[in-house]
């Protein structure tokens, strides 16, 4: 299976590195607007076809599957170029950066019937199996709120076109409690959820920094805290009815060996070792050309559908209208 990468990010050499490493997968093609950056990555990952427009390289019909790891606000754009062109697509997150691009692509995506996939790496992993497992075993009994918090010193990196914290890393636990509360209430638990947030605007006018209260079913609740000027830092917990569940490990960015805590209230308490074979983009790598070579049109649980991605989008969003509000 050929793989095609637009942008020679840092993110970019990370998938080159798990492409390469799978052994039923090839990096074909490779495109970007530096001339030099494009040579650069070429040589340093062993790729066949060097593009210097986007484009030509989704023109090229022996690209089987389009990695998009440009900026956010360019997403839309080439998945529908993709989808045009019937490539396999693995878009970096976020989907987007606002709700009507995010249906422009996602429209395109149905038009065309092509496979899609958000790159939402983590959720690959066996470590979110694991905490699957957990959560419909009626171990910490039903839910009752979520805790989370990522955060770390990016801004210096990114393109303030992408939409600051909340779309650079807000994502990930946004997408994680989505997960949990689709999970254990169902698909439409959080459709009409309310949120109250508080934040700052960094330099660029995007929000930096963000705490959100979300409420949602008959007595569920979630809070979720983010920030890109300061960090590395992650927390998420689960807590139940009748216990909790906390990732030990970064849930984010699973290793080999990675490590989750079960605690049933005043009475016990245990953590589960969950081995690896590999982190999270190798898994996702292996997992997006399977389902390809399948004729499927897009990923299987735990991993995000297009729905999912829709729907995580919807609360980013609502996120940053409730803290700008």
């Amino acid at each position: 299976m050929k793989w095609g990468i637009l942008g020679t990010s840092f993110i970019s050499g990370v998938m080159a590195e798990a492409i390469n490493a799978d052994r039923s997968s090839a990096l074909y093609a490779v495109a970007g607007r530096s001339q030099a950056n494009v040579a650069a990555f070429a040589e340093q990952y062993n790729v066949l076809q060097s593009y210097l427009s986007y484009e030509a390289l989704l023109d090229d019909p022996q690209v089987d599957i389009v990695y998009i790891a440009l900026p956010n606000h360019l997403h839309h754009e080439f998945i529908a170029k993709a989808a045009t062109c019937g490539k396999a697509i693995l878009c970096e997150k976020s989907l987007s950066v606002d709700m009507e691009k995010s249906a422009q692509a996602l429209a395109a995506v149905k038009h065309h019937q092509v496979f899609f996939a958000e790159g939402l790496m983590y959720l690959h992993h066996p470590l979110i199996a694991s905490l699957v497992d957990i959560l419909t075993s009626g171990e910490i009994g039903e839910l009752r709120s979520v805790q989370a918090s990522y955060i770390a010193a990016i801004d210096q990196f990114v393109n303030p076109e992408s939409k600051g914290a909340l779309y650079n890393l807000g994502c990930y636990p946004v997408s994680l409690l989505h997960l949990v509360v689709q999970t254990m209430l169902g698909n439409n638990a959080l459709a009409n959820c309310t949120l109250k947030a508080v934040g700052r605007q960094g330099a660029d006018g995007n929000v930096c920094e963000s705490s959100v209260l979300l409420t949602f079913g008959e007595h569920q609740s979630a809070t979720i805290h983010t920030a890109e000027d300061h960090g590395l830092q992650h927390h998420f917990r689960v807590l139940g009815s009748k216990g909790s569940v906390t990732m030990v490990s970064n849930p984010w960015l699973p290793t080999c060996e990675n490590t989750i805590s079960v605690e049933v209230y005043e009475a016990s308490k245990r953590e589960v070792k969950i081995s690896a074979q590999g982190d999270a983009f190798s898994y996702q790598v292996r997992q997006v050309r399977e389902a390809v070579e399948a004729g499927r049109s897009e990923l299987a649980p735990p991993c995000a559908t297009a729905e999912d991605s829709y729907q995580i989008m919807q609360l980013l969003t609502e996120w940053e209208s409730a803290t700008l509000r």
